[in-house]
């Protein structure tokens, strides 16, 4: 039996609440970044597309507690953000200092893949506005006890940024706990993110202290690997195989260690080629566990931010119906939509992803 104790529908301001950064994507479209004349703009942000993914698709209360350089890029950074319906209240803006030695904004340099030829991210972040936020730049008494928030979620991604991030995340989630906010956390293991500051060694010192105040922990079995220290036994070495059992038995040993775990959700990805995928989900709920269908051989269009699909797939079902099976088919349904279509954030609608949670094709609608 589920046990998360989810607070009451339109009784508070936000429904759910994301911490983290926000970057400009620069997408090169068919070429690639080394030889691109041209690039397609997108914002995107590991924590805020789910927070974005709730609120366009499934039409729940959003917002972003973040921070941008005052600049021209910043305020096309807000009017992403606003276009996405997510609410801009807890925006930081941050001083310009006209070159960006001290604050800038976010780019993210990023290839779709085709083929064999995987997607790649190469991100431009150092000096950011949200990589420098600190503990004490936001009022969560206010936010989470007088405004009142049913769902905080951030992810490694942010607490990756510096050591100050980090520290936020752990007020945040410590302050969240105390309110009685549901907090999720998507582990989102990026080792460029790691590589100068610690590496794993550092990542798990982060995040075993974040656990101890995670209700619903994210994370596919890398990020569980590289972030906490947990193993799968039966990975091959390129992660194209994972024996789902083994991968179970690895959840039940998390959730032992971390027994605030309430909900562990993971896609379960096999990538045959960059554009051909195996798609699947699975979580770990009162001690039973949930699959989503499997999808083999789901196309992909873009796979950047088909993770965080997933995760506000999965947020909206626990939120709505307290059924960790439909949370896991909504984030499967989600996550597998979101990749169908061009950058981070999703373009799916409600109707769309409970048609594919039914076994709905693909045949054209008129």
């Amino acid at each position: 039996m589920l046990t998360l104790n989810l607070k009451a529908a339109g009784t508070y301001r936000w429904d759910m609440i994301a911490l983290g950064e926000i970057m400009l994507r620069l997408d090169p479209g068919d070429s690639r970044v080394r030889v691109a004349r041209e690039f397609k703009v997108w914002e995107g942000g590991g924590e805020y597309n789910v927070a974005r993914g709730l609120r366009r698709c499934f039409g729940l209360k959003t917002a972003v507690c973040t921070a941008f350089a005052d600049n021209d890029v910043g305020r096309l950074l807000e009017d992403f953000v606003l276009q996405g319906g997510v609410a801009t209240d807890y925006v930081l803006w941050k001083a310009f200092d006209g070159v960006g030695r001290v604050t800038r904004n976010g780019l993210n340099f990023t290839e779709r893949g085709f083929g064999a030829r995987g997607a790649v991210g190469i991100p431009d972040r150092g000096h950011t506005a949200a990589s420098q936020l600190k503990p004490g730049d936001f009022n969560w008494d206010d936010i989470f006890g007088k405004q009142g928030v049913r769902w905080l979620h951030t992810g490694g991604i942010f607490a990756a940024l510096s050591e100050s991030t980090a520290a936020l995340v752990e007020e945040a989630v410590a302050a969240a706990k105390k309110h009685g906010v549901i907090v999720s956390y998507d582990l989102n293991y990026r080792p460029s993110l790691w590589k100068s500051i610690g590496g794993q060694k550092k990542a798990q010192e982060v995040n075993k202290r974040i656990a101890r105040n995670v209700d619903v922990m994210i994370g596919n079995e890398e990020d569980f690997t590289a972030s906490l220290g947990f193993h799968v036994e039966g990975a091959d070495e390129n992660l194209l195989h994972i024996d789902v059992t083994a991968f179970q038995k690895m959840i039940e040993t998390a959730v032992r260690e971390y027994p605030n775990f309430k909900v562990v959700a993971t896609t379960l990805r096999a990538a045959k080629t960059a554009t051909i995928n195996d798609w699947g989900a699975v979580c770990y709920a009162g001690g039973k566990f949930y699959q989503a269908i499997q999808r083999d051989d789901l196309e992909i269009y873009d796979r950047v931010g088909g993770g965080d699909s997933f995760a506000s797939g999965l947020i909206y079902g626990l939120l709505t119906s307290g059924d960790p099976q439909k949370a896991v088919d909504y984030g499967a349904a989600h996550g597998a939509l979101a990749m169908t279509t061009p950058g981070d954030t999703s373009m799916a609608s409600k109707d769309e992803v409970e048609k594919l949670m039914k076994g709905g094709g693909a045949r054209v609608q008129r």
